[in-house]
C-alpha cells in the first residue's frame, strides 16, 4: 500500500473505523469500510490481527504507542515491519514516525487539540512531521480544520468525538481528507 492508493480509498470510503478490541474488529470488517485504524492491542495479538484484516482486503494500521507489551521506541517499528502485515502505524512520536517511514510503512501522526496553545504547537510541528497523513483530536469547530489543512501539506484526519452524519460531513465539509470514529454507527456512513 501507498500513500497515493491511501488517499485514492479515503476520497471514496472517508470514513475509517477505529477499534478497541475483538468484538468491534469483527463488526468493523462487516462493513464497508476500506481503513481500520487499530488503537488498543497486546504484542501477542499483533500477527493475527494484522493478518484477519489484511485477508478482508482492508488497509490495517496499528497505533503504535498502544500496544501492550511493545516498547514505544523505534525498535518497535522493526517489530511491527518484520513480524506483521499492518500497513501503517499512528503515533504521536516525531521519531516513531521517521522510523516508520525508513520501513515503508505508512504514518499518520497524530496530535490532540487540548488548547490554544497546543493549537500553536501543533501548527509548529505540521511543516517538520514526515508522516503521510496527519490526525488531530478530538473532533474541533469547521474554523480551526480548515486553518489545520491550509497549514499543513498533508492531508487531515479529524477523530475523537466523531458521533453522527453531521459531524462526519462537518469535518469532511471543512477540508478534511477522513474521519475517524470507533462509533459502529458512523462506519456506515
Amino acid at each position: 500500500m501507498n500513500t497515493h492508493e491511501l488517499y485514492n480509498k479515503l476520497e471514496l470510503a472517508p470514513v475509517i473505523a477505529a477499534v478497541n478490541n475483538e468484538t468491534e474488529l469483527t463488526q468493523a470488517l462487516l462493513t464497508d469500510v476500506e481503513i481500520l485504524f487499530v488503537l488498543q492491542s497486546h504484542l501477542m495479538q499483533l500477527q493475527e490481527l494484522s493478518e484477519k484484516i489484511k485477508q478482508s482486503g482492508k488497509v490495517a494500521i496499528l497505533h503504535a504507542d498502544r500496544v501492550k507489551g511493545l516498547s514505544s521506541d523505534e525498535t518497535a517499528i522493526d517489530y511491527i515491519k518484520k513480524c506483521t502485515v499492518f500497513d501503517g502505524i499512528i503515533s504521536t512520536k516525531p521519531a516513531i514516525i521517521r522510523q516508520a517511514k525508513r520501513h515503508r510503512l505508512l504514518a499518520i501522526q497524530r496530535f490532540f487539540l487540548l488548547d490554544s496553545s497546543a493549537l500553536v504547537n501543533v501548527e509548529r510541528q505540521l511543516t517538520q512531521t514526515e508522516a503521510d497523513l496527519v490526525e488531530v483530536l478530538p473532533n474541533v469547530s469547521p474554523k480551526i480544520i480548515k486553518e489545520l489543512v491550509r497549514q499543513s501539506r498533508k492531508p487531515l484526519i479529524v477523530g475523537g468525538l466523531i458521533r453522527d452524519k453531521e459531524d462526519v460531513m462537518g469535518a469532511l465539509g471543512a477540508g478534511s481528507l477522513a474521519v475517524s470514529s470507533t462509533r459502529a454507527s458512523v462506519w456506515s456512513i
